[in-house]
């Protein structure tokens, strides 16, 4: 079920704004079919999330398709043009270099960068909301990014994590969790992964891949004798779509107004100084 400021949301005209098939019509779907309620403040609110859902999808399948490499933290590499690396092995946002800009060099120089799989689901998160909010917004929020784990995340990003959930969605970050991991490759503990909507997951290192194909890959970085299978946890981390979707509509209002105030102004001026041809 679907609520909008407290009405139920019931009118086709929504559904039918998305192709079938879509990323956007299933999550709509999933949502008036569940016995969850998922409420919004606003039409706006939904839409924003639906958008940023398919956005991170496409981020995803975007640093898949790159050259950016699966690197441990001691060996995790990055463009010192714009990022410097710490001692921990995460990726510090230079000064005086443009957030906007950093995030995109990943995905256009990625040969330059090698990371674990949490680093890479927080860079998709980035790419994802730079492909929407407009640039300005994008460095004005963003201004001192630090690559590495959740620990770091920026606290604008409204990074969550829901156990236990009626259901989850498209374009979620869900967890592989590897018990019986080899203590010499503490890195395949588990997997961070892309839900991509279609049954398959991206998780940085392993590639694209059913459930069954990355619990597979798990399970061969396990130690001996081992007798305890990875799994899916039933967890799912996620920004915080409405904070977000406010903070956009707000920044627009804001420019919307300054743009009224300067036309005013410019067409005030205009009639205290006339020009006589």
């Amino acid at each position: 079920m679907i609520k909008i400021a407290g009405e139920i949301i019931v009118d086709d005209n929504i559904i039918n704004k998305y192709p079938q098939g879509s990323i956007e019509r299933k999550i709509i779907n999933k949502m008036l079919s569940s016995s969850a309620t998922y409420r919004y403040d606003s039409l706006y609110q939904l839409e924003f999330e639906l958008n940023l859902r398919k956005n991170i999808i496409n981020a995803a399948i975007e640093l898949h398709k790159s050259k950016f490499s699966f690197e441990t933290f001691r060996e995790s590499r990055c463009n010192t043009d714009y990022w410097t690396r710490t001692n921990e092995g995460g990726f510090q946002l230079k000064q005086g270099v443009l957030p906007s800009d950093a995030i995109r060099d990943i995905y256009i120089n990625s040969s330059k960068y090698g990371t674990e799989c949490a680093t890479a689901m927080v860079i998709v998160f980035y790419k994802a909301l730079l492909n929407i909010f407009p640039q300005k917004l994008f460095n004005t929020m963003f201004a001192n990014i630090h690559l590495m784990n959740w620990a770091y995340i920026d606290r604008d990003l409204g990074i969550g994590l829901y156990r236990n959930e009626a259901d989850y969605f498209p374009g979620d970050c869900r967890y592989f969790k590897n018990p019986d991991v080899n203590p010499k490759t503490p890195e395949w503990q588990g997997e961070n992964v892309i839900d991509l909507g279609n049954s398959t997951y991206y998780g940085h290192g392993i590639g694209i891949g059913t459930a069954d194909e990355i619990i597979n890959a798990l399970n061969k970085n396990r130690k001996a004798r081992a007798t305890e299978s990875a799994y899916l946890l039933n967890s799912a981390t996620r920004p915080n779509f409405k904070y977000l979707a406010d903070r956009y509509q707000k920044f627009i209002s804001t420019l919307q107004r300054e743009d009224y105030r300067m036309a005013w102004k410019y067409y005030r001026n205009r009639d205290m100084n006339p020009v006589y041809l």
